[in-house]
C-alpha cells in the first residue's frame, strides 16, 4: 500500500480514505491489489495495481475494467474516477481500451 500512497502523491491526488479491497469479494483470483479512494470532495475513485511479468492483452484489460463495475455494485454507489497503475508490458490495443474507457493509465515498465 505505500508504493500506491507514494505513486498518488506524486501524480498530487489526496484522498481522505483509501480502503483496500480483497479481490476474493469480487470474484477472482488474479494477484492484483484494488483500493476504493474518497477524495476531498466526497466522489469515490477506484485504482487498480497490477504488476506482473508478462504482458497485458485487451482480453485482460476488459477484465480490469470488469473489476471496476463489480467495485460500484458492492460499494453501492457511482464510483466517477478511474486510475489503473500498471508495472508490466503493455499491449497498445490494451492501452487504447482504457483510454477510451476513460481510465486514468500509469505505466512502468520494470
Amino acid at each position: 500500500m505505500k508504493e500506491i500512497v507514494h505513486i498518488l502523491q506524486e501524480k498530487k491526488l489526496l484522498f481522505k480514505k483509501l480502503t483496500p479491497i480483497d479481490v476474493k469479494t469480487l470474484g477472482s483470483r488474479k494477484k492484483i491489489d484494488i483500493y476504493l479512494g474518497v477524495d476531498l470532495k466526497k466522489y469515490y475513485a477506484s485504482i487498480i495495481h497490477v504488476s506482473k511479468k508478462s504482458r497485458i492483452l485487451s482480453k485482460e484489460a476488459l477484465e480490469l475494467m470488469e473489476f471496476h463495475t463489480k467495485l460500484e455494485v458492492l460499494n453501492e454507489s457511482k464510483i466517477n474516477k478511474k486510475f489503473i497503475y500498471i508495472q508490466a508490458p503493455l499491449c497498445s490495443k490494451a492501452k487504447i481500451l482504457f483510454e477510451e474507457a476513460k481510465w486514468t493509465v500509469w505505466h512502468e515498465v520494470d
